[in-house]
């Protein structure tokens, strides 16, 4: 990933809690039949590995999960949107100004290990289920279903984990800006209703 200097993020704490708040990624592999990608929910564990470590499934019928690859990547797009040079107090000074797209992305690559056994799988769909079910007011928990139900959806699935060895972030939010330019940029966003990427913007302002 191309990453200008004052777009970079590199701070462990920060990079991990995009990828845990994010969610859905993007996992990318090369084989036989060329690039293959699969949009997938992975849990992350910040505690293993030099970088963390990425959980998730996919289905078995999917042509990823029979290759089984042994690197891929995971990319994680957070809050992201248009930004109108109509916005820059600097347009109505010059006018030397163009648009652009402000977005937050991670990349993370690393191994791959494939989980095929029961027991092990088991346990990662409860632990993704009880991530993403935290802050429902009656959470659903796996045993809720009759266990020979979720003995077969079991069967249809292969579970994963990505060891993490290389870690990319690009805060890409205008900190290249003028302030000026900045608080109209949060501004036309927060008057369409973008307020993640407004906060995102404010937060990484050298003005912050």
């Amino acid at each position: 990933m191309y990453v200008p200097p004052h777009f970079l993020q590199s701070d462990p704490a920060a990079l991990h809690a995009a990828m845990d708040t994010i969610a859905l990624a993007t996992l990318v592999s090369h084989g036989a039949d060329g690039m293959l990608a699969s949009h997938v929910p992975l849990l992350l564990d910040a505690a293993r590995g030099a970088h963390g470590v990425l959980r998730g499934h996919l289905a078995r019928a999917n042509p990823q999960a029979r290759q089984k690859p042994d690197q891929a990547l995971a990319i994680f797009l957070g809050p992201e949107g248009y930004i109108s040079p109509g916005w820059y107090a600097s347009k109505r000074e010059h006018g030397k100004v163009v648009p652009t797209w402000n977005y937050i992305a991670v990349h993370a690559s690393g191994r791959l290990r494939w989980i095929e056994d029961g027991a092990e799988l088991l346990g990662l769909v409860h632990d993704l289920t009880e991530r993403h079910e935290a802050g429902q007011a009656q959470p659903w928990a796996v045993s809720d279903a009759p266990a020979d139900f979720i003995a077969g959806m079991l069967r249809g699935i292969i579970g994963f984990e990505l060891e993490i060895t290389g870690l990319q972030g690009k805060w890409k939010l205008g900190q290249n800006r003028q302030p000026a330019d900045i608080a109209g940029s949060v501004a036309g966003l927060r008057g369409q209703g973008a307020d993640d990427l407004a906060d995102a913007m404010e937060q990484a302002s050298p003005m912050a």
